[in-house]
This record gives structure tokens, sequence and C-alpha cells, in this order.
């Protein structure tokens, strides 16, 4: 635990912004077909993974390792960046009216691995598990709302 310090890490916040930038249209612009808009059935996996989102969050932008190197692109922060690309492509598509499986799966697979990405080049190996929760619980909760 020595090895990492609780401070504000600027690029784990840009980072969940600019991955939550998509949804804040969203919120404000319907989309056509706008199927995420429908009931949950999911409420409780729902609200683990709000929970586990706001632990990624406060763990990517709380948590920093001393021994991380320089912020300059490297293979995880180029896969970082593809996903992010990815994830902004899906919304693409479904404000297009495309709401087919792979384009439901292009709004949950990409930024949790975005994330994933991004931790894994900070070394912050804390936020590994909220991430991982997150994302089991949110491509949970799309398949069954969106997907079957």
């Amino acid at each position: 635990m020595r090895r990492y310090k609780l401070a504000f890490d600027p690029w784990g916040l840009l980072l969940f912004v600019l991955i939550m930038l998509p949804n804040l249209v969203w919120f404000a612009v319907p989309a056509p077909r706008d199927i995420l808009r429908g009931q949950s059935g999911t409420e409780t996996l729902d609200a683990v993974a709000s929970v586990c989102q706001v632990l990624l969050v406060a763990a990517l932008c709380g948590v920093v390792n001393r021994e991380r190197g320089p912020l300059r692109m490297t293979a995880l922060l180029g896969s970082c960046a593809v996903c992010g690309l990815l994830y902004y492509l899906g919304w693409v598509l479904y404000y297009r009216g495309i709401v087919y499986p792979t384009v439901i799966l292009l709004l949950t697979a990409p930024p949790c691995l975005c994330f994933f990405f991004y931790a894994l080049d900070r070394k912050n190996f804390i936020s590994i598990f909220p991430i991982t929760a997150f994302t089991i619980c949110h491509l949970l909760c799309s398949y069954i709302n969106f997907v079957v």
C-alpha cells in the first residue's frame, strides 16, 4: 500500500468526463428509437453498478501509484483511445437509429475497457476491482435489458 497515495489525477477525471459526455447529451436530447429510456428489469443490479461506478471514479481520480511513469503514449493508452473512439462510434450509430445488439455492446464494453486500460497504464491496480465489478454489472444490465 505504500506505493499508493491519495492524490488527484486530473487525467483520470478528464477521461471520465470524456466518457460521460455522450451520456449528458443523451439526457438532454433523446435519440430516435431510444430504447435506453425504457423501464429497467434489473433495478438492484443497476444500483450495484452505480455504486461500483462511484468507486471506480473515486479510485481512478483519487488514488495515484507513486511508481507510475509520466503520462505518455503507450500501447495501453492507445488501446484506451481506440476504446473511446469505439464508444463514440456506438453513440453515433445509436443516434442514427441503429439499436442492434452490437451497438448496445459498443455503448457498454468499450468505455469499461477504456477505464481498465488507463488504470493499467497508470499502475492504479486499486481501481481494477471497481472497474471489473462495474463492467460485469454494466454488461449484465445491458444484456438483460436490451439484448435478450
